[in-house]
């Protein structure tokens, strides 16, 4: 599913890592995330989006565009 957590994220100015502690993941599965090699949990994803103040679905496009 294409995202846009890495630009969500940079804008931040947060690091991978940071996001990670953040959430409680691995750095290894927000890299994954951003890349498209893996598709979050519903739960994850739902705390992604409380944690960036924006509904889900501006964080992820399942439609692709």
């Amino acid at each position: 599913m294409k995202n846009h957590l890495r630009e969500l994220r940079a804008a931040r100015e947060w690091s991978q890592s940071d996001l990670a502690d953040k959430l409680g993941v691995s750095r290894q599965t927000i890299n994954a995330i951003e890349t498209g090699k893996y598709d979050p949990s519903l739960p994850l994803a739902f705390k992604m989006a409380k944690l960036l103040k924006m509904p889900i679905e501006d964080i992820f496009d399942p439609k692709g565009d």
